[in-house]
């Protein structure tokens, strides 16, 4: 069996797992109420978010927390298919020297950053204090995040070695030490990125969905088997999770879903040494998160917003679009970006 034949049938694996998993799990969040309450939200400088509120009232009730299902059942697979593909004497190949701190940085981005998701959907659920360690803040948040973005970024630079950026007609630079706080910025940026665009049914899954195949074609095409077998069971347990996610949604993904795959996007830019790649494949999510950042700024110090409403989607609602539509559109543009980013890549 060929290499890719053997990764489309981890994908096809996964798949079908999932398929089976997720209909019991969906109804077991329903017994346990881990489902979206209708509630009043505020932003990070605790405003009022009224527009917010209005267009997703309607999806009160719908359980939360795809993405912990996802990140099990990859987590599970994969710890039982890289031993068993060697014990049958498939051979290991990777880009980087060490085979085991490849694996250990994909998996503690994913699980670390899983559990703090997991976590701020538990406080939202249960609607614990705002002080105290149920109560944690945003900027308790936001210390957490960079704490785990600081480990995994001191793990690719000095047990991988990692501290290069290509960039396409111009070449690579080393930056040094530098390469940590890049390291950080990009994992924190994509980590709440994916979680600010994950806002409409089916948005943010089938953008990452779409972004992971182009990184996908990258880390099997220098043989990286360890990352290629990673991101083929994450896509096919997302392609799953993708058919109960679209409008109406049956089910959402979470903080606990969104935190973890919006950070390891991340990383697996960062271990494919394709960084400019990753920001034009997730040029989508890139948009979601500048133009919030740009609304709370602007309300902050300038008193008026710059924008209808943030992120950008809430935006094309506001202007009528109705919310299939956006996720379609943007699911298309997804597609040419994802073949933009890897033509850049290959370069």
């Amino acid at each position: 069996m060929s290499g890719m034949a053997l990764l489309l049938s981890v994908l096809l694996l996964s798949f079908i797992v999932t398929s089976v998993a997720v209909v019991p799990f969906i109804n077991l969040l329903y017994a346990l109420k881990f489902q979206r309450a209708h509630q009043t939200t505020r932003d990070v400088f605790g405003k009022l978010t009224p527009i917010f509120d209005a267009f997703h009232k309607q999806k009160a009730g719908v359980p939360v927390g795809g993405g912990l299902l996802i990140i099990t059942l990859v987590s599970i697979l994969f710890a039982i298919l890289l031993p068993l593909l060697e014990y049958f004497g498939v051979t290991i190949t990777s880009n980087h020297s060490s085979i085991t701190a490849e694996v250990n940085v994909i998996f503690f981005t994913f699980l670390s950053f899983g559990i703090l998701g997991l976590y701020d959907d538990i406080k939202k659920f249960f609607q614990f204090s705002s002080s105290g360690f149920f109560g944690l803040r945003m900027k308790h948040k936001l210390f957490l995040e960079i704490f785990l973005a600081l480990v995994i970024s001191l793990m690719l630079y000095f047990q991988l070695g990692i501290s290069f950026v290509h960039i396409p007609f111009i070449g690579t630079f080393e930056l040094g030490a530098f390469y940590i706080p890049f390291s950080i910025f990009t994992i924190i940026a994509f980590a709440n990125a994916v979680n600010i665009t994950d806002g409409l049914d089916g948005l943010a899954s089938g953008i990452l969905m779409i972004s992971l195949f182009g990184l996908w074609y990258l880390s099997s095409a220098i043989l990286d088997v360890p990352t290629s077998l990673f991101i083929a069971l994450l896509i096919g347990s997302l392609i799953s999770f993708l058919y109960f996610n679209v409008f109406p949604a049956r089910i959402f993904m979470g903080d606990v879903g969104s935190l973890a795959l919006g950070a390891t996007l991340a990383v697996i830019g960062l271990l494919l040494g394709k960084v400019i790649a990753l920001i034009v494949i997730g040029a989508i999510f890139v948009i979601e998160i500048g133009t919030s950042l740009l609304q709370l700024l602007s309300k902050k110090f300038l008193k008026r917003k710059l924008f209808p409403a943030a992120p950008i989607h809430l935006t094309l609602q506001r202007h009528g679009w109705e919310e299939p539509k956006i996720v379609q559109r943007a699911w298309l543009v997804q597609i040419m970006l994802t073949i933009f980013g890897v033509w850049l890549a290959v370069l």
